[in-house]
Order: C-alpha cells, then structure tokens, then sequence
C-alpha cells in the first residue's frame, strides 16, 4: 500500500468518527416521595432540566431543584405516574427557553408555551431564555406618563403610570376577577398579558368568557397554570407571563401584566421547599419564598427601550382578609402602591370595591399635574372625614353646624360613593375621569384636572 493510499484511508477514518454517536451518561431513580424524585449516577446542575423513564417508555420532563452530595432532587413539571426504581434519568444540555412572537396575541397557553385554545402550534420567533440578566437600575426609564385603565376609581384616585407596579390585595370573592376582566377590555395598553396561575380550572374558561370576551382577547395573551398542575409547572408559568411581557416591552409596546395570583406564586415555591426540607418561617412559609418575591417582581417595570413599557398588577389573597398575611405585607413593601378590595363595601353592592383610603398609588405624584393630585387628597380626606361619623347618623348622634368640614363629607358623600362606583361594562378613561373629578369639586370649571397627559 502507498503512502498516498494510507494518507486518504487514515484521513476517511478519522472522518467517520465525527458520525460516530457519543454516549449519553444517565442517572438513575432511586427514590419517590411525594412529588420529589431522588436521581443519582451524574452530574446534575440546579435548574436543569431532564427527562424520566417511565414504565411505558415515554420520557417526562422533570427539573433539578436541590440536591445533598450525590443525590439529586428533581421534581415533575407535569403530574405523572408509572415511574419505578433505576428508570433512567437523562440531563439535558440546554437551558429553558421559549419561542415568542407576535403570534401569542389572543392565545391561551399553559406554562410550557403549547396551545390550550385548540389554535396552530406557536413554532415561530425569537428563541429566549425564561431567565434573563437583571436591567441595570440605572437604565431603567423613569415611570412619568400615566397609564389609562379604563377604571374611574384607579384613573383618578389612584393613578398608575407606565411601568409602575401593583398589588391588588383581597380576600376570597370580592371582586378581583371581575376588576382585572374591566382593566383588560378598558385599557389603553398595547398588549395585556394574563396569568392565572393556581387558580381553580373551571375559572380560567370563566374569566376569558365572561371578564374578557372577544374584546378584551383582541389583544391579549392567557397563560394558565390551574391548581391542579405541580408546582413546578405554576412557577414556571409564573416566569413565562413576566417573559412574554418582557418582549413585548423591549418591541417598544405598552404592556399591562395581570397575573391572579401572587399568593398561589408564593404557595407554589412553599411546596417546593418545603418537600426539600427547609424550615417554615412565617405562617409555613420557607425564607426562601420571601427571598424569590422581588426577584420575581423587580422583572416588571420600565426597561432600557426608550419607548415599551410594563405595568404591572398582582393580585394577593389576603385569606380572612388579613392585610398582615406575610405575603401580602412583603408584596406591600417591594410594590409601587396597593388597591385593597373591601369585603364591606362588596356586601354592599359598591363595586368595584375599592377601598380608597386604605389603598395607594407611589408613582402618582410623578406621573400627573400638582393640581390633581390635589383634588384627589381632598377628595380622600372628605371620604375618611364621613368615616367618622358613618355609625352616628343612624342614631342621631351627629349634629349638622358644628364642624363645617364634617358637614361639606355628610353632604358631598353621594356624589364621592357614585365616583367611586362603575358598571362592569362602562369605561371611563382617563381624561373622563379626571374631568368627572374635578366637577365634583368646581363644577363651574371643569376642565381645571383634565391634564397630566
């Protein structure tokens, strides 16, 4: 054989061995408890992702969550059966990422990206990352201009602004999903993006039936993780709302994120931390739950885009109504303001039933006119002046002359109580509301609010 023959042999045969398959080191299950999976035989990372044998041959998802020396724990994305001792457990290389494009527009997904409206795959777009590299502070664009959302109590007493964040804090069954159904179909937002993590099944179909409808579906994209999906599956959907909202801000869009609920968010992680053993810190909860909240909330807000935004509103159940719940006291810190519904005003048939003087808005001072921010103070201290006295005017025990500012609350207070009111069907925007506001105060002027724009 030549020296040129043994050259182009050599040559062919180290060619084929880039055909060559290399082998794929696995894991394997070694213990089940509850929804956590124990795996040892390789390296596994933190958040990384792997597939599960099961007894009829398909392969589940799983993540890594924790793990103790050479043990792994891994927990299931999606409920599932048939596992059995030593099935393997193959680790993926690539981290979680998602294809997002303007297609999601009047979509309804579930936490992995896939279609629950029996609508074509969502296969086309950009390729991201659910865990992208924090905003630089310092290039975040300043919250300035306000944001209409169609509600008159919110318009003109609790103005948002683009890019601020919210924290709707109620009990059970007063009003907050047919609030977020007004906020969706009225506001002025480009894209509206709605999460409904960890809430019963049958109320997903109800609120994009019922609160949204055709109209508000126009524009807007449902991501739904019920309480019957693991837990992990609620988290991450929780982290696909904040990415798709992400994009659509950094298209330069007006994006308004409604996610119900935070609460289930924070239940979620608790599961979780609790199956790997941490301690309860506050009322059951793990440090670790108080710990993942503003890493998950500091997501919305403005970005770098000179011109996209993200407003975001979270709904907190506050169980019993209690404002002290650990979870809707840390929401309360790391917000930019609150809207308490009150189970009071919704006995009553005040709706929505917003609870004005409990409730807050820390960006409106920097988003509208001095002159109504003015009026809006005036209009709070004549509601908690009637207050006062509410429990009086039954009995008598109130007497008219005597303090002229009670006196200007007691008379103003049907016209303060139907401000406050709204049909589920009526919107008033935010030039109208303003307007309506100032009337209220100098009915011979009033254009005198109308401003802020």
């Amino acid at each position: 054989m030549s020296d040129g023959q043994l050259a182009t042999r050599l040559n062919d045969a180290l060619a084929s061995l880039e055909s060559v398959p290399v082998a794929k080191v696995t894991g394997r299950l070694v213990k089940v408890t509850g929804l956590m999976l124990q795996a040892v035989g390789c390296r596994f990372k933190l958040e990384q992702r792997c597939l599960v044998e099961t007894d009829n041959g398909v392969m589940t998802e799983a993540q890594v969550v924790g793990f103790d020396h050479h043990t792994a724990y891994l927990m299931p994305i999606r409920q599932l059966g048939g596992l059995f001792a030593g099935a393997k457990v193959i680790p993926l290389q690539e981290s979680s990422t998602v294809q997002i494009s303007f297609d999601w527009i009047g979509r309804i997904v579930n936490g992995l990206g896939e279609p629950l409206d029996d609508g074509p795959p969502l296969d086309r777009g950009d390729w991201l990352s659910l865990d992208p590299s924090p905003i630089n502070p310092l290039k975040r664009r300043p919250v300035d201009t306000p944001l209409d959302v169609g509600v008159r109590a919110i318009n003109g007493l609790l103005t948002l602004g683009k890019g601020q964040r919210v924290g709707l804090m109620a009990g059970s069954g007063v009003g907050k999903s047919v609030l977020m159904g007004m906020i969706t179909k009225n506001t002025s937002a480009d894209v509206i993006v709605v999460g409904l993590i960890g809430e019963r099944g049958r109320e997903v179909r109800e609120f994009i039936e019922r609160s949204l409808g055709p109209e508000g579906m126009q524009k807007a994209i449902v991501i739904a993780a019920p309480a019957d999906e693991s837990p992990l599956m609620r988290l991450r959907a929780t982290k696909l709302c904040h990415r798709v909202a992400e994009y659509f801000r950094d298209q330069g869009k007006d994006v308004l994120l409604l996610m119900d609920s935070l609460t289930r968010y924070a239940m979620a992680q608790r599961e979780i931390a609790l199956s790997l053993g941490e301690p309860p810190a506050s009322r059951g909860y793990p440090p670790s739950v108080f710990s993942l909240l503003p890493q998950l909330l500091e997501r919305a807000g403005n970005g770098e885009h000179p011109d996209g935004s993200l407003t975001a509103i979270y709904t907190v159940l506050a169980d019993g109504d209690d404002q002290l719940d650990p979870v809707v006291d840390s929401a309360r810190a790391i917000l930019d303001g609150h809207v308490v519904l009150s189970r009071t005003l919704a006995e009553q048939g005040h709706y929505p039933a917003i609870d004005i003087n409990a409730s807050i808005s820390r960006c409106m001072n920097s988003c509208t006119q001095s002159s109504h921010v003015t009026v809006a103070n005036q209009f709070r201290q004549l509601n908690a002046n009637y207050q006062q006295v509410k429990e009086l005017l039954p009995l008598g025990g109130y007497q008219a002359g005597q303090d002229p500012e009670l006196d200007q609350a007691v008379t103003m207070q049907p016209a303060l109580k139907a401000y406050l009111q709204q049909g589920i069907e009526e919107r008033s925007d935010y030039v109208t509301s303003l307007t309506q506001l100032a009337e209220l105060f100098s009915p011979s002027q009033p254009q005198g609010i109308n401003g802020g724009q």
